[in-house]
């Protein structure tokens, strides 16, 4: 991506979440009703949709030619090397419900490569942006991990797929984790988790079969906030993947945390 794309590539996608974020903001706690999207309890709601639209609408106004993937409106059937995600609510049952904790997330890859990243926390009015091998901001500073000297009782963010909550496998890392950290952290949000993340507010995360619009912004933003994205096994993260199994954390406690992994699933 040359400089003048990327550049244009960003302010299209701050402009973006930001409109999005003042209409999520707006029609926070005004919701009479929402719908079941599907049999594992995520639902969907009107701000869903109008949040989509408006994200969808400039993107493509100024790049008419790329591929699009979306949470609700799905693929939008073009062929290309640059694919947008757009996750417009991230957090739809905590919006749902009167519960503050939601964001925009925006992704842009190329070649299945994420390269910019923005988040959006409408609530708090942080604005994240990662552009790979430029770092990371909040709301235009600089952002890098806060040095933890030491490690004894984690705070680690657990981020699982709709499809397997019920998975025994997934059930026993979870209550393994659960019971041998500080806390385990949900927050039915997921982009808020990988923001704390970024900020050093988590310890780390762990990721179980949970693909999405949603995660390949947090992914880009932990790793140029200057932390490390691997799999069970080790093996550094790269790309995008259908089925993630991965943990996210700083680079001095990659050992610690995969042995929490194994010995979970042990």
């Amino acid at each position: 991506m040359n400089q003048i794309t990327r550049q244009i590539a960003m302010e299209t996608a701050i402009a973006a979440a930001y409109e999005a974020g003042r209409l999520t903001r707006e029609r926070f706690a005004t919701l009479d009703h929402f719908e079941e999207k599907d049999d594992h309890g995520d639902i969907v709601t009107e701000v869903d949709y109008l949040a989509e639209s408006l994200i969808l609408n400039k993107i493509r106004r100024i790049f008419p030619t790329h591929q699009i993937r979306s949470e609700e409106a799905g693929e939008n059937g073009l062929l290309s090397d640059w694919l947008w995600l757009v996750d417009p609510l991230d957090g739809t049952n905590n919006f749902a419900v009167g519960l503050p904790l939601f964001g925009i997330s925006i992704t842009l890859a190329y070649k299945y490569e994420p390269v910019l990243a923005v988040i959006y926390e409408p609530m708090t009015d942080r604005l994240y942006v990662s552009s790979k091998g430029e770092g990371m901001t909040c709301n235009a500073l600089p952002l890098k991990q806060r040095e933890v000297k030491s490690l004894t009782k984690a705070r680690v963010g657990w981020i699982q797929g709709h499809a397997v909550q019920n998975e025994q496998r997934a059930v026993k890392l979870r209550n393994y984790v659960d019971v041998h950290t500080k806390r385990m952290m949900r927050l039915w949000a997921p982009t808020l988790q990988w923001t704390m993340l970024a900020r050093g507010d988590l310890d780390a995360i762990i990721v179980y079969n949970s693909e999405g619009e949603d995660l390949y912004s947090g992914i880009l933003m932990m790793q140029e906030a200057g932390g490390i994205v691997i799999d069970y096994n080790g093996r550094p993260f790269k790309g995008m993947m259908e089925q993630p199994y991965l943990i996210a954390c700083r680079p001095e406690h990659q050992s610690y945390f995969m042995n929490m992994v194994k010995e979970g699933l042990a």
